[in-house]
């Protein structure tokens, strides 16, 4: 289980248009917005991701950077991007499943052709978003065991005027006794 306030795992892939993204070269003022999706078979995701790229310009202005990340390879992430005109996002691929474990998202088996005729992969990752600061450590975190009820990146650019304005520290650190 990652702790807030302690180092992530290491976070390295190649993405469609920007080489490769690896989170320990990261050097944006506040941090990274990783973004974990389940990949092109899933519709929700889709739509998601199109939030995101709406939202991009709003967390970059806070001093985020922003990346999409799933197990799917090159070839399905660029289908990806361009169903959803996702130009403007850093779209990462080829996700280590054994490295999805380590960030503590949740895996599922293919149940095969999706409601919008596509294969599912037959081992995939749920989705996941996580705020990793400069130095690696964990801000914060949302891990999904189904493709519904994520985070709402509106509300999340919202909380982090708060947690900027504030100086708000990472909660859910306690691993003591209790």
């Amino acid at each position: 289980m990652l702790i807030p306030r302690q180092k992530t795992p290491a976070l390295s892939v190649p993405t469609l248009d920007h080489g490769t993204f690896d989170l320990a070269a990261e050097s944006s003022e506040r941090g990274t917005l990783v973004v974990f999706y389940r990949g092109l078979h899933c519709p929700i995701c889709a739509k998601y991701l199109m939030e995101l790229g709406r939202q991009r310009s709003a967390f970059e202005e806070r001093g985020y950077a922003v990346v999409a990340i799933s197990s799917d390879g090159e070839e399905r992430t660029r289908q990806m991007a361009d169903k959803i005109k996702g130009s403007e996002l850093r779209f990462g691929h080829s996700l280590d499943l054994a490295t999805a474990k380590e960030w503590g998202l949740y895996l599922s088996t293919s149940r095969g052709t999706t409601s919008i005729g596509i294969e599912e992969p037959a081992l995939f990752s749920e989705p996941g978003v996580f705020l990793v600061n400069p130095d690696r450590t964990l801000y914060y975190a949302s891990v999904q065991t189904m493709p519904f009820s994520r985070p709402h990146f509106s509300e999340l650019v919202g909380a982090l005027d708060f947690t900027i304005d504030n100086d708000y520290p990472a909660r859910g650190e306690y691993i003591g006794e209790v």
